[in-house]
């Protein structure tokens, strides 16, 4: 929240969320699940005491009452977490207590029985055909793709790990692509942006090492230190079999999956770009990319 001017009436509400947000959370925590003897008769309301909380998470007394009364303290996210684990949160909690508290949120945990879900995304994008589809984790690595984005994007099994490093470096993409010094500047100045957002993240830090060290071109554009908001992007596409191809890229992201990006594309009112991607998809079609045009 640091990026984001805030006004004196915003904060006043974010800070009163933030009082209202940890009276809640405490009052669900009963000093047996904290590991405290729960007092009993002696207790008039459920849950922790203020003062229990903070001996529980290493605070000083005083600075948690200060926090749950919302005063604009200063806070740190080992603070924050230590205060997390005391009142048993989950990790939605966990991010919105670090809204509350004026912190950029961490990175969002996927939980175990959430693991399963790309099973039903492989089902999404096979029915997104035929037009190109794929997904992404946060490093751009292709988690997987459907039939249209391997005949249009050229996506193979021995080339797509990355989608960003098969940007820079596959020669077929490379040479499909009417629009690539376009775009390229826009998929670095996006990159730059998901990287700030994590700047101590070991993934991002490889990812930039290895695109500095393959493609000359990206580390001339990454110096210029551009940066811009995921959206989307205008493609145009030299096809071998159909020729000219327009599609719009849409990046989502998938709340129950936070992780991944779904990467869909759609086909522009231009070049008859929606009946060439129906045709490629067809058993005729398929039939030809068996025999694709050099190049």
């Amino acid at each position: 929240m640091a990026d984001v001017i805030e006004t004196a009436a915003g904060k006043a509400h974010r800070l009163r969320e933030l009082r209202e947000f940890l009276m809640s959370r405490r009052a669900r925590v009963s000093p047996t699940e904290a590991g405290l003897p729960d007092g009993g008769a002696r207790r008039r309301t459920p849950g922790l005491r203020r003062e229990e909380v903070a001996v529980l998470a290493g605070v000083g007394a005083s600075w948690y009452q200060w926090l749950e009364q919302g005063r604009d303290i200063s806070v740190s996210p080992q603070v924050l977490d230590s205060v997390v684990r005391v009142l048993r949160m989950g990790d939605a909690e966990r991010r919105h207590l670090y809204r509350l508290a004026g912190l950029n949120p961490p990175a969002p945990e996927v939980p175990g029985d959430r693991r399963n879900m790309p099973e039903g995304l492989r089902r999404l994008i096979d029915t997104w055909m035929p037009y190109p589809a794929h997904i992404m984790d946060p490093y751009y690595n292709c988690v997987m793709y459907n039939d249209a984005a391997a005949a249009v994007l050229g996506m193979r099994p021995d080339q797509t790990q990355n989608c960003l490093v098969d940007f820079f470096t596959d020669p077929l993409y490379r040479s499909r692509s009417k629009s690539w010094e376009s775009n390229a500047r826009t998929v670095v100045a996006q990159f730059r942006a998901a990287s700030a957002a994590r700047p101590d993240d070991e993934g991002f830090q490889t990812l930039l090492a290895e695109l500095t060290e393959s493609s000359a071109e990206f580390a001339a554009m990454w110096a210029e230190r551009d940066i811009e908001d995921a959206g989307q992007i205008r493609k145009e596409l030299d096809h071998p079999l159909v020729g000219l191809l327009c599609v719009e890229s849409t990046a989502m992201r998938v709340p129950a999956r936070p992780d991944l990006t779904i990467v869909l594309h759609t086909p522009l009112d231009e070049a008859n770009t929606a009946v060439k991607l129906e045709w490629l998809a067809s058993p005729e079609g398929r039939r030809g990319a068996m025999y694709p045009v050099a190049g």
